[in-house]
């Protein structure tokens, strides 16, 4: 019975070449050249064509388990893990978390071909992408922060929707700041970037979105109509520059941020059984950042750190710089209303005040209320409630009830002919 020989084109094309350099039809040299290989290799193959025949061009290892084979056990112990731990990451994340905590280290692409097989991963297609021009980073770290925030399930089925507040830096790809809160709106955004400040200091911009961040686009995010006027109007006070983004894609690397955690972080606070916010933040800082700027960190092209010091003036301006800012006038009797309150000022003041004067309201977020002219805090009391106006006349727009007059018996109208008709 005939023996068959399973060789690919290329072994079958190599066969060819070398049987005629055996039956020296062509010179060794000239066979180097047509299948482009070196003298001494085509020597070999011809002493095993002469010893082996057509076998000799087969590679040796063929047919027999790879050297780099992951043994039987520890792939039964591996699918085990996926299964159990890690069915919905991805391969690039679980490879990261059986190297962290199994101590099992294996190339992503060994894992992603495992949870192929076990159908735990099904490859992308590959969509077709509108072109985009590329957008060199900027050079050094506190130059731009791009910030944003992001409503999610992030403890799933165990804790209710919230928001996560991040900024990001576009030099370095490291998050500088997250902080999970219940909504984007004033109060939230202007004491995550009070705490940044304190920390890190004053950026150069801030990079934000034009539209979604500060709409009301989201029932939680009740105060947002006026963040964004009252997030530029505190950046104009300190100097940060605000850059308002006209696309999601303008600011690609928070957007991109967001994809991440919304995979990674999801699951990392599974694994650690964090359900609520408090423990979150505190995971967060101590844990979770850390570890993701060492992963996906960049070196900057500059090594300079562009973040001004906040001085003292600006510290102790903080509380007035972060509230919401309104404007009211003083009306005749030197009142003023806010929020359906009426406010009497002070007849002594430090500061010369007028009727008509436009007055600025700060309403600071620890409830108190502050009245400013000429940047100096005006004295008032509040109004238990406003008197109202007393008048005798009637109200020019009541109209008097009309009673129906009937015409006499005698009326000319009554005598006409037309009314007999």
């Amino acid at each position: 019975m005939d023996k068959r020989i399973i060789m690919s084109h290329k072994e079958a094309g190599r066969y060819d070449i070398i049987k005629k350099a055996i039956d020296k039809e062509i010179k060794g040299s000239q066979a180097a050249d047509i299948l482009n290989l070196t003298s001494r290799h085509v020597r070999r193959l011809k002493r095993k064509v002469k010893d082996k025949g057509l076998e000799g061009l087969i590679h040796a290892s063929r047919g027999k388990p790879s050297k780099k084979k992951i043994p039987d056990d520890e792939r039964e112990k591996i699918i085990k893990l996926l299964h159990k731990h890690y069915h919905d990451f991805g391969p690039t994340f679980a490879t990261e978390k059986l190297d962290e905590d199994h101590k099992i280290t294996r190339d992503p692409k060994t894992i992603r071909a495992i949870m192929i097989d076990e159908d735990l991963w099904k490859p992308k297609k590959k969509k077709k992408q509108e072109y985009r021009s590329w957008r060199q980073r900027r050079q050094s770290f506190g130059e731009m922060q791009q910030y944003d925030g992001s409503y999610e399930y992030w403890f799933e089925d165990r804790g209710k929707k919230c928001c996560l507040l991040a900024s990001i830096d576009d030099a370095t790809g490291k998050i500088t700041q997250a902080k999970f809160d219940a909504h984007e709106g004033v109060e939230p955004t202007f004491n995550f970037w009070q705490t940044y400040l304190e920390n890190h200091g004053k950026p150069r911009a801030i990079y934000v979105d034009k539209f979604s961040t500060y709409s009301m686009n989201h029932k939680l995010a009740k105060e947002n109509p006026d963040t964004l006027t009252q997030f530029q109007r505190a950046m104009q006070q300190l100097g940060i520059e605000v850059i308002s983004a006209n696309s999601s894609q303008a600011k690609g690397r928070v957007e991109r941020l967001f994809k991440t955690l919304q995979d990674r972080l999801i699951k990392e606070l599974r694994l650690h059984t964090i359900s609520n916010v408090k423990d979150a933040n505190t995971f967060l800082e101590k844990t979770f950042i850390p570890k993701f700027d060492a992963r996906f960190g960049v070196i900057p092209r500059s090594q300079e750190n562009l973040h001004t010091k906040v001085t003292k003036k600006e510290h102790s301006d903080f509380p007035s710089i972060f509230s919401k800012h309104y404007e009211r006038i003083i009306r005749n009797d030197y009142t003023l209303s806010y929020k359906n309150i009426w406010y009497q000022l002070e007849e002594t003041q430090s500061v010369a005040i007028f009727k008509q004067d436009i007055v600025k309201v700060e309403e600071r977020f620890d409830g108190t209320i502050v009245f400013k002219l000429k940047g100096r805090c005006l004295k008032y009391k509040q109004l238990p409630v406003r008197p109202k106006k007393s008048s005798l006349k009637k109200d020019p727009w009541v109209l008097a009830q009309r009673v129906p007059v009937k015409p006499a018996a005698d009326h000319p109208w009554r005598t006409h002919a037309y009314a007999n008709q």
